[in-house]
């Protein structure tokens, strides 16, 4: 859990309220998460009809939001006007309106709950938190931007939300979940939640367990074509590319590369460190303990030149894969080079 997240959560639960929240950021599955909790606990629920507006930006705009936001509860001790998708509301990138918000965040109607959660959209700019009325959300109440977690860091959230859910779960099964679904928090929430659903009472979620649940191959999976290159397995990898190249939906070629790429960037790691100990590359390699000996092995496996020359080659493969230098090569073909270069 980020930090600033969960000291809001704690907040909401234990109804320590303010009047106006502005929450930002390019993370959707936190913004989604405070703005359900708000929900749980700001209105309670046989008041809700009367009392609880769930707006959608593309749907309004800044006046109509603040005259939810000025009237007075029906027959109860407060409102809560929530707008989700608020980078959507017409006008919202517009002085007057910006002038509006500003205005309303520095003198708030005490019975009211206004939260806006503004989702950062892909190719746009995010929310500006130097600009006046975005400070007066944080002057007056609370303002938190949430930035997508790095991809090394998604591990140790799969970790840490099963432990939130009271279930144990193998460093393995971590990894495996957050290398076959990416950091999509909210799909990698689904799915463990899916696994949760199956599990006896006391089981471990383990790497079997993910391959059985989730639908992930035992034997043809980015872990085990990581395996067979180490190893030199020549047969063993082209028979994992051959499956990927059957099943092309399943293994997207760009996630299959993102993957290597991350593997072979730290095996490099490894052999820039001076400390090759399995507890002092751990942090620095940004992975748990129990898997730097598969980087260790690998690292004695390839010379460092080689592992230069690898990662130039996964470059490659991936502006290949957009079309650049290859047009007509498939994804399997360009796959299949890669691994060749990787073994030879």
């Amino acid at each position: 859990m980020i930090p600033a997240v969960d000291t809001l959560l704690k907040d909401i639960r234990n109804k320590r309220i303010a009047p106006v929240y502005l929450i930002h950021g390019d993370e959707p599955y936190y913004l989604d998460r405070i703005a359900e909790e708000l929900e749980k606990v700001a209105v309670p629920v046989a008041e809700r009809g009367f009392n609880q507006f769930v707006l959608f930006g593309k749907d309004t705009d800044a006046g109509a939001v603040l005259n939810y936001a000025r009237r007075y509860p029906f027959m109860a001790e407060r409102q809560l006007v929530l707008v989700k998708e608020a980078q959507q509301m017409n006008g919202i990138n517009d002085k007057s309106t910006q002038t509006l918000l500003e205005d309303y965040a520095l003198n708030p109607l005490s019975s009211t709950i206004l939260m806006l959660c503004y989702v950062k959209e892909e190719g746009k700019p995010g929310l500006d938190e130097r600009k006046s009325w975005v400070k007066a959300f944080g002057s007056k109440g609370k303002l938190l931007g949430v930035k997508k977690l790095y991809d090394n860091k998604i591990p140790d959230w799969v970790g840490e939300y099963c432990r939130e859910q009271g279930a144990k779960v193998s460093p393995k099964a971590c990894q495996l979940l957050a290398d076959h679904i990416g950091n999509d928090l909210k799909r990698l929430a689904g799915e463990i939640d899916k696994i949760l659903i199956n599990l006896h009472v006391g089981e471990e979620i383990s790497a079997a367990t993910v391959e059985r649940l989730v639908g992930i191959s035992k034997e043809y999976n980015v872990f085990e074509l990581q395996k067979a290159l180490v190893q030199r397995d020549v047969v063993k990898a082209n028979q994992i590319v051959d499956y990927f190249g059957r099943n092309p939906k399943d293994n997207p070629l760009v996630v299959i590369l993102a993957q290597l790429f991350s593997y072979f960037s730290k095996v490099l790691l490894v052999q820039a460190s001076k400390d090759q100990t399995e507890k002092g590359l751990a942090p620095v390699l940004g992975v748990n303990p129990f898997f730097v000996k598969d980087y260790l092995t690998a690292a004695r496996t390839f010379p460092l030149p080689k592992v230069a020359g690898i990662i130039h080659s996964i470059r490659r493969a991936d502006a290949r894969s957009k079309g650049i230098d290859a047009p007509s090569m498939t994804e399997s073909d360009i796959l299949r080079e890669l691994v060749f270069e990787v073994l030879h």
